[in-house]
């Protein structure tokens, strides 16, 4: 790279050396930089290739970071940190140790704010411009990118609201190239497509009627376009708004062709774009395969089986329901407020519903689980993908809060199966009938169970079991954290002491189990894959202390602090949840 410009350029002040004739070139070098790396290490491509161009043309017209620059989501920000002093250890993105795959207000002055879920930028970037008025620093720049998946979001239509009726010095760039994760979907994606076709009148302009200087489309690629309008609206005054279209890929043709599968693509060739094929043969499955194909097989017998998922059909496998019965699934966009009252709703008309959403956005829709679902008793079976430490993407994504936040709400019960068998049956139970709305959380990749299409079997809501009896000392785990306690008893210094029993429902908890337990054990050691307070291990001992059992308690799981990115098995390791760290524990307790 010695003989290169981006070799001379480690931060905006760099870049703003160069001409503007120079700048497609640089652009050409970042591209390159980032398919190299990425080709080795992995991470999220296609996004950031597609803003390239925009991302060197922000920088060059604003004096970033006192202009501030919030980019939405953060999957499109690497060329942002590439120019912001990370270039030299941009190698170590998403690493243990290594810089965060979306920007971070702790790791550099450049991320104003901490993005990792969609939707916040216009409200963050609003928020900076009307203290900077309040400052009276009235040349102050702020700019919000935002994809055309996310602005369909209602918090960001909440911030164009709001932003349309103050003087606030705010800039929103729409970064339109029609695809989000999947295909960005609903009716503002298709008032979108006729804009850029030329197909809507300009007096039918909807980001205007909101008060905003509206101007584009513009080719996102078109670095003197882009640079000559950025320009002019650094000029006016008030809520601007730019609509830029861009190629999610760009520049590498099959990210171009195929922007799903290189989203995040894995390891592939830098040259071609080739993804290495991997041998899944003889492989256990993904549990959102196991998750999605189950959901079909159901609704082939139940009709009245509905599947809703806020914008991750791919990711969460919803697309093969979406598939076989198109009419009964839906993908309702970045919405998951809606997407939660949505199926509350047809729950109320005798509709069987699996609405299909990753824990840690389930967060984002935490007044409607409780006011719309739990409180009107509505039976939707809540499926939570990624559940529990989901690794490389960090603590934005962590499905670490859902037992905690999940254990509190009333009639709502909270279901974590070890296996993949125990997730079909858990799906197959609960689409029979129940009373109450149900959460069912699972994490990303792979189990351990290869023979996993048996035949359905009804399970007993609220009954634990046990899977091995002992002497001493009850483990009490609870999801896939008994494939580790299992690993670990086998390994201690005297397993014939260690008993374990498996507590699929933690919600409600099985009090019988837990009599039985206390009158024959010495010692309890609880373990889950989510945060210690407020979660199962918080049950089992409100229901010691209740019996006033005189048992020693160790609860294992996340501890009360922000996990970052690694492997997950980098990540058990310092929550102290591995096999290893629970080896150690046993051992300790067998001395005693």
């Amino acid at each position: 790279m010695s003989d290169t410009l981006l070799n001379t350029i480690n931060n905006p002040i760099d870049l703003r050396t160069l001409t503007e004739n120079q700048l497609p070139q640089l652009a050409q070098e970042l591209r390159s930089f980032i398919i190299d790396i990425i080709s080795r290490k992995g991470g999220h491509l296609g996004a950031s290739l597609g803003v390239v161009e925009l991302t060197v043309a922000l920088h060059y017209v604003f004096n970033t970071p006192e202009d501030q620059l919030v980019w939405d989501v953060g999957h499109q920000a690497y060329v942002h940190k590439i120019l912001t002093e990370r270039k030299e250890v941009f190698h170590t993105n998403r690493e243990l140790n290594g810089i965060s795959g979306f920007p971070k207000r702790s790791e550099s002055i450049y991320d104003t704010f901490g993005v990792g879920h969609s939707s916040t930028s216009i409200s963050a970037a609003l928020g900076m411009a009307m203290a900077s008025l309040l400052k009276g620093e009235i040349e102050k720049q702020h700019i919000a990118v935002i994809g055309d998946a996310s602005i369909a979001s209602g918090m960001a239509f909440e911030g164009l609201n709001h932003a349309g009726v103050t003087d606030a010095n705010l800039l929103v760039i729409l970064n339109d190239n029609a695809i989000g994760i999947d295909p960005s979907i609903g009716a503002l994606k298709d008032y979108l497509t006729a804009v850029k076709e030329g197909k809507n009148p300009r007096q039918n302009n909807i980001i205007k009627s909101l008060n905003f200087d509206y101007s584009g489309p513009i080719d996102g690629h078109d670095l003197p376009k882009l640079i000559a309008e950025l320009k002019r609206l650094k000029k006016i005054k008030g809520p601007k708004f730019l609509h830029v279209t861009t190629t999610k890929g760009k520049g590498l043709q099959l990210a171009e062709e195929d922007q799903v599968r290189y989203h995040a693509p894995g390891k592939f060739e830098a040259k071609t774009g080739k993804i290495y094929p991997k041998n899944e043969d003889g492989l256990p499955p993904k549990f959102q395969d196991v998750f999605g194909h189950t959901l079909v097989e159901l609704a082939k017998q139940n009709e009245k089986i509905i599947g809703i998922t806020p914008a991750m059909p791919t990711g969460s496998s919803m697309k093969y329901m979406m598939d076989a019965f198109p009419k009964r699934a839906f993908d309702v966009g970045i919405a998951e407020q809606h997407a939660v009252t949505l199926a509350a709703g047809m729950a109320t008309q005798g509709m069987v519903v699996f609405c299909n959403v990753y824990s840690t956005f389930l967060q984002r829709a935490y007044d409607q689980v409780i006011h719309d679902v739990a409180l009107q008793k509505l039976p939707v079976i809540f499926c939570l993908d990624r559940a529990g430490l989901v690794g490389e993407d960090g603590a934005t994504h962590h499905g670490a809060f859902d037992i905690a936040y999940l254990n509190c709400i009333p009639d709502l019960i909270i279901m974590a199966p070890k296996d993949e068998i125990e997730l079909r049956n858990c799906m197959y139970t609960a689409q029979l009938g129940l009373e109450k709305p149900i959460a069912i959380r699972y994490p990303r990749g792979r189990g351990e169970t290869k023979d996993w299409q048996k035949p359905f079997e009804k399970i007993e809501i609220g009954k634990a079991k046990r899977l091995k009896s002992g002497t001493k000392i009850a483990v009490l785990s609870t999801g896939i954290m008994a494939t580790n306690v299992e690993k670990a008893i086998a390994n201690c210094s005297d397993s014939e002491k260690v008993a374990h029993y498996h507590f699929p429902f933690i919600k409600p908890i099985d009090e019988n189990t837990l009599l039985e337990i206390s009158n024959t054990y010495k010692h309890i050691i609880t373990i889950e894959d989510g945060v210690i307070i407020g979660g199962f291990g918080s049950s089992v001992n409100k229901y010691i202390i209740d019996k006033k059992s005189p048992l020693s308690i160790l609860n294992l799981g996340i501890p009360d602090n922000f996990i970052e990115h690694g492997s997950v098995e980098e990540l058990q390791q310092i929550c102290k949840i591995d096999v290893k760290n629970i080896i150690n524990q046993l051992n300790i307790l067998l001395q005693l």
